[in-house]
């Protein structure tokens, strides 16, 4: 298999302001969000980071995507270091994270022009792919909708077709069906297996079992910032159900963890 990910020892530590500790009920002034993270992915399969809220894995996704930097380690995508070549990263991942915040003001088909552009896409192929995808999420009839006033999902889904306006081979998911309705949840979850079978190199996060069984080829699971098992999936589950395994698992480890 052709390596396409290598995270090395992976670290981040943040400052808690006064309302993160009495939210976190600690009285502890940092938290190590990812401790010494380390994992390999391989191109053409779903690699999922399972874990409770608070586990880490949005912080290793926005290190991952450059949008924070680490603390202590590396990540090579494609070779590229995300420390010493954001930039060349960013041109070759597409990430799509439940944060992302749209400019109200503006429609879909501003944004997806627009993100087009900052990747150098060619007009003739931006307006392909635009035809393509606002057809596949039903996004067409809303084109000209601001954001202001489009549905939570509806959002989600230009949201998802703006972080995909480049076709990248490499998409970085952070929690994609969180907070949507199950209809607009089975069109992500859908178009991920589309992702999968077209080939592309796919890292998702979540916290849903149905999600990672039904596409993930290998998992890590994330518990108190440590990657405490990497695995093809049936490895992992070992003939029971994912849920059930990840139980133990965490009965298992947490309280070492602590």
């Amino acid at each position: 298999m052709e390596e396409i990910l290598r995270v090395e020892n992976l670290r981040k530590t943040f400052v808690l302001s006064k309302k993160q500790q009495r939210l976190e009920k600690t009285k502890e002034k940092t938290k190590k969000a990812v401790d010494g993270i380390s994992f390999t992915a391989y191109r053409g399969e779903v690699f999922g980071l399972l874990g409770p809220n608070g586990a880490g894995k949005t912080t290793t996704l926005r290190m991952l995507a450059t949008l924070i930097r680490p603390d202590e380690g590396d990540a090579l995508i494609e070779g590229i270091s995300v420390c010493k070549d954001p930039a060349g990263v960013r041109e070759r991942i597409g990430f799509l994270t439940s944060e992302l915040k749209l400019e109200e003001f503006f429609t879909p088909n501003y944004l997806f022009d627009f993100f087009a552009e900052l990747h150098d896409v060619d007009p003739e192929i931006r307006d392909r792919r635009k035809k393509e995808l606002f057809a596949k999420f039903g996004i067409d009839e809303f084109a000209e909708v601001k954001v202001a006033n489009l549905s939570t999902g509806m959002k989600q889904k230009v949201s998802l077709v703006i972080s995909i306006v480049h076709d990248p081979d490499i998409i970085i998911f952070d929690e994609p069906t969180n907070g949507l309705d199950v209809l607009t949840a089975r069109v992500v979850t859908d178009f991920l297996l589309d992702l999968k079978n077209e080939g592309k190199s796919i890292l998702v996060s979540t916290h849903i079992f149905s999600l990672v069984e039904k596409i993930c080829d290998r998992i890590g699971i994330i518990i108190n910032g440590k990657m405490v098992l990497c695995d093809a999936l049936e490895n992992v589950t070992r003939g029971e159900s994912l849920e059930d395994r990840f139980f133990e698992i965490y009965r298992e480890t947490a309280g070492e963890l602590k």
